[in-house]
């Protein structure tokens, strides 16, 4: 098995060096999703403040590029993938094979190949909103993803695959203001740090870019600077990946938006402009939020400082000191439970995850609180459920303490989730090397990443 990836990996490699061109397939596109791209995008505003994004959740069926139809235990299924990589990320050295130069100066595409480095798992989880890109602008859906830093989406003529989207697929030949990177660039020699692979280069001397996440999804494609359009704002020479081959489950999006620290990322490109921060408030599926870029209004907002580690320079660490659950702290084994295991903050992971005892505490306190519903089995990772709903069952209020005495106060929508056949279930489960803020958790939140002053701040009821 592990051959025929290897071959197939090569093969695609191989149509991207020598650049045969392949027709185009036709894209499906959802008459619910496409009747609101335009219209979303148009709901975009610019000022002087920031850039201002609408923000769907992933399983709104009117999404851009919904994934309603997939079932809950798929999105779990893809969830614990999601989280399988990052860990593996944070956790795994990766070693690569560095022949590229000397190979591709021998014009030797056989010997260029070399593994990929799992990412996160990508477009099951994350919210969705739309980006104008070329000139003339056209709009088009994306994932948002703060684990990530390349921005890419499907290009024509899609040399080798491009999954379904909603809407037509970006085709740079109609485009009078792209042009693509050449290897000597020195945004090609940062694809190692932004994608975790090493670039490669055409015959014709452009860069390569390799993307791909935990699931073995992929992207493949040509390092690419356009300009980016939001309303009626223009951002001339934006890099991002141009992808030729696109495969594995992306919804119906187009691409991917990355808002990671690496300088290769959306808010690097853009914080000159508006300044290094970004603020979300990610919605539920009944309605819609916002991704704005740049300065932010503080009131109202608490703050805990974002910490640095020798794990990964792009993601976005916290330090959890504590949770209280019904008023009071959770009886842990001992003061380090917490400290122990490294804790990221992620927007396209759904449950969170705990370290181990943490969990177990917190599992124990619920179901004692809820103790008068009664109690059903466990539904793929969630191993504490209950009959009802998260509208019926009245969780008790659990409140995340981070360092500096920032509390993050959750409702029952927020700490329990519905699953299928009458069934909801604590929203959280046991993490592995590493614990991660998800999103579920984050919902109708104000979350604003200020990472010029290295703080995350949090607010409730920013939007639905």
């Amino acid at each position: 098995m592990k051959v025929f990836f290897f071959l197939l990996h090569l093969l695609l490699l191989s149509l991207l060096l020598c650049e045969v061109v392949s027709p185009l397939r036709d894209i499906a596109q959802s008459s619910c999703s496409s009747s609101k791209l335009h219209e979303n995008y148009h709901h975009q505003i610019t000022n002087s403040s920031g850039m201002h994004f609408t923000l769907h959740h992933p399983r709104n069926p009117c999404s851009p590029a919904s994934l309603h139809h997939l079932p809950f235990s798929d999105v779990l299924h893809h969830d614990k993938l999601r989280v399988s990589g990052l860990t593996s990320r944070l956790t795994t050295k990766h070693h690569h094979i560095h022949h590229r130069a000397n190979n591709l100066a021998a014009n030797n595409p056989s010997l260029v190949s070399v593994p990929l480095s799992p990412g996160s798992s990508l477009g099951v989880g994350n919210y969705i909103t739309m980006i104008g890109l070329g000139t003339p602008s056209s709009s088009y859906a994306m994932v948002v993803d703060t684990g990530s830093s390349l921005t890419w989406l499907q290009c024509s003529p899609c040399r080798v695959s491009c999954h379904e989207q909603s809407g037509p697929v970006f085709n740079p030949s109609s485009s009078a203001t792209y042009r693509s990177i050449p290897c000597s660039a020195t945004e090609c020699s940062g694809l190692q740090s932004a994608t975790l692979n090493p670039s490669a280069c055409s015959t014709s001397n452009v860069c390569i870019y390799e993307a791909s996440y935990g699931d073995s999804s992929f992207s493949v494609g040509y390092l690419s600077k356009d300009t980016l359009t939001v309303s009626s704002s223009l951002f001339t020479s934006f890099i991002y990946g141009c992808g030729q081959d696109n495969e594995g489950l992306f919804g119906k999006s187009a691409g991917l938006i990355g808002l990671a620290k690496d300088k290769l990322s959306l808010l690097s490109q853009l914080a000159p402009k508006f300044g290094n921060a970004f603020s979300y408030c990610l919605p539920t599926k009944s309605s819609t939020g916002f991704l704005s870029i740049g300065s932010y209004d503080p009131s109202h907002l608490v703050f805990t400082p974002l910490v640095k580690s020798s794990l990964d320079n792009s993601l976005y660490f916290l330090k959890l000191s504590t949770i209280k659950v019904a008023g009071k702290p959770l009886s842990v084994p001992t003061s380090s439970s917490y400290s122990d295991t490294p804790t990221i903050i992620d927007s396209g992971t759904v449950i969170t995850r705990l370290p181990t005892d943490v969990y177990t505490a917190l599992s124990s306190a619920v179901s004692d609180a809820l103790s008068k519903y009664p109690s059903e089995s466990p539904y793929s990772i969630l191993d504490t459920c209950f009959k009802g709903s998260a509208a019926s069952v009245v969780a008790p209020e659990v409140v995340f303490v981070f360092e500096g005495g920032a509390e993050w106060k959750l409702g029952t929508k927020n700490v329990l989730i519905d699953v299928d056949g009458g069934k909801t279930c604590l929203a959280f489960a046991p993490a592995g090397r590493v614990a991660i803020i998800g999103n579920r958790q984050q919902q109708t939140f104000k979350v604003v990443y200020d990472i010029g002053s290295s703080k995350l701040g949090f607010a409730s009821g920013a939007c639905g």
